[in-house]
């Protein structure tokens, strides 16, 4: 499995695909909206736009989720 590596996250595979919101809801156990309400507030994990699709880095969700857990 070949891994990318890009400037200040973690490496992730390349063939693992980005999450979409409902993706993100599921593995938080949130309600879609508390998502979209998180981002419009600067708070959760870092979506990034793909044209017109709201994307999330499995990687980056898991990372953030491990250090709400620790706070």
């Amino acid at each position: 499995m070949t891994l990318k590596r890009r400037r200040g996250s973690m490496a992730t595979p390349v063939d693992e695909p980005r999450w979409t919101v409902d993706d993100v809801a599921a593995y938080l156990r949130v309600d879609k909206e508390t998502v979209y309400t998180w981002r419009k507030r600067h708070y959760g994990p870092i979506g990034r736009k793909v044209g017109k699709h709201l994307r999330y880095d499995p990687a980056e969700v898991r990372a953030w989720y491990r250090q709400q857990e620790a706070a």
